[in-house]
């Protein structure tokens, strides 16, 4: 862009989600229930175990551990301590068996996305301990084919349970943070939205600020010169009251345009006037038929093309010549010289009047220096305005240009 580029953000769009992803977030309960049919299939073999041997209390149990999954969203924490109580159940009433429900992973998993990360390590420990203590101390397997050292079977057995709820754990920590991640980038993106408003608003107001300004101080201009040449010079007060009504419906023109951009919430409305070499030359001319004698000096390459650029420098020169016919008297000569230096751009518009007395009836706010200071900034640049030396009044803007030789 043409502004100096703005610091990095801490913050990355989060990609965006499948057709998929994005049908179960909207689903939570049809999530939930998918859940549960995972675990009841990863079930399968120990509800075949439980039913051949005729264990229909422990089948029971087995298959409510399931269906608590359901719950997992609304109350992680009883959930997690149902399923790892089944669990536990299931072992100690099955002996030499080895075969474990996954209900107890997803259950951590909905308690690792709710839960701080130490918080969430620490119930993967305590859950594994009924597991990891018949593992390690209870079961035993049997067969002719066993060797002697069997016995760090259930030990492996053990650790390995941890390590899978701590796993589990992990999963869940790492969505949970993913999750704030992009709840910072949603609340980040709100921000800059309200914040890119705010600037369109406050450009809005500049825009007002120039356009009401400069209009109403030539058209002031234009009638008192034409009140003074009426009875003297007709045919001069009939050219100067048809550039009072040009520059009343040129105003009335660019509020509506600029007013447009609050009707139609867009950015991308009409910035007038429509900028350029031609524009800066009707614009003096203007200045000149109100009376003020000024005078465009044009020197290096042409302007850049971009409309939002030259609109900058157009505005620097209308305000500083609006100042001019507003605030100074026996002027007798202003100069407006516009120069490309390469991607620099240097504005100077001098006058060699005196200032009017401070009791003289003014127009302006105070906001039009901070108004062009603002838009030299917004291209990298600087602006002075002040006294001249011998004189009369002196504003000198520098904007930059980075993009190509454009």
């Amino acid at each position: 862009m043409h502004a100096p580029p703005a610091p990095s953000t801490a913050f990355a769009v989060p990609p965006r989600r499948g057709r998929v992803r994005a049908y179960l977030a909207d689903h939570p309960l049809t999530m939930d229930w998918i859940v549960v049919g995972a675990a009841v299939f990863l079930a399968v073999p120990l509800l075949v175990e439980l039913a051949v041997h005729g264990r229909w209390w422990l089948f029971a149990l087995l298959g409510i551990q399931q269906v608590a999954l359901a719950g997992r969203r609304r109350s992680p924490w009883a959930v997690l301590v149902v399923t790892v109580a089944i669990d536990a159940a299931l072992l100690y009433q099955s002996p030499n068996s080895s075969v474990m429900s996954a209900a107890i992973f997803f259950a951590l998993y909905a308690v690792a996305v709710v839960a701080p990360a130490p918080v969430a390590f620490g119930a993967s420990v305590l859950a594994s301990v009924p597991a990891s203590v018949y593992y390690a101390f209870v079961y035993t397997p049997h067969g002719p084919e066993i060797p002697d050292n069997a016995r760090y079977v259930g030990l492996v057995a053990a650790v390995s349970v941890l390590l899978m709820d701590l796993l589990a754990a992990g999963l869940g920590i790492w969505v949970r943070g993913t999750r704030e991640h992009q709840a910072e980038v949603r609340a980040w993106a709100m921000r800059h939205a309200e914040l890119a408003s705010a600037q369109e608003r406050n450009r809005i107001a500049r825009e007002m600020h120039d356009v009401v300004a400069h209009s109403l101080t030539v058209m002031i201009a234009l009638s008192d010169g034409a009140a003074k040449v009426t009875g003297k010079d007709p045919a001069r007060a009939q050219d100067v009251l048809g550039e009072l009504s040009r520059t009343g419906r040129t105003a009335l023109s660019d509020m509506r345009r600029v007013l447009g951009v609050l009707r139609e919430d867009s950015g991308e409305a009409s910035r007038t006037p429509s900028p350029g070499t031609e524009s800066l030359q009707s614009l003096v001319a203007g200045f000149r038929t109100a009376g003020l004698p000024a005078a465009l000096t044009l020197t290096g390459a042409p302007l850049p093309a971009d409309p939002a650029f030259q609109l900058a420098v157009y505005r620097i020169v209308q305000e500083s010549l609006t100042n001019a016919l507003r605030y100074a008297r026996a002027v007798g000569r202003v100069g407006v010289e516009v120069a490309r230096e390469g991607g620099t751009v240097r504005i100077r518009v001098e006058n060699d009047g005196a200032a009017r007395d401070a009791g003289s009836a003014r127009l302006g706010t105070g906001g039009g220096i901070a108004g062009m200071r603002e838009r030299a900034a917004l291209y990298g640049g600087t602006l002075h305005a002040g006294p001249r030396d011998g004189g009369g009044w002196v504003v000198e803007a520098t904007l930059h240009w980075n993009e190509g030789d454009a």
